[in-house]
């Protein structure tokens, strides 16, 4: 699981097998379409877990947050 901070400044989460990867590919426009005019993208937040229902319970929770309580997770 995984927070970026787009250009804008908004920040978008998701989950992936592979970080890199995913970062790569928004900042080339073909990740998800919230990232694509908000190029460049900074990872700033990472999160592992043991099974992909777990990522995703997490990207959730963290979805439902406040900008307030997202930026204290990234800090």
């Amino acid at each position: 699981m995984y927070v970026l901070e787009c250009a804008d400044g908004s920040l978008y989460t998701g989950y992936t097998t592979d970080v890199a990867r995913r970062v790569a590919e928004h900042d080339a426009g073909d990740g998800a379409k919230y990232t694509r005019g908000r190029t460049p993208v900074e990872l700033v937040h990472v999160e592992a877990f043991d099974s992909k229902s777990g990522a995703m319970s997490r990207e959730y929770d963290i979805k439902q947050r406040s900008r307030r309580e997202k930026e204290s997770l990234v800090d």
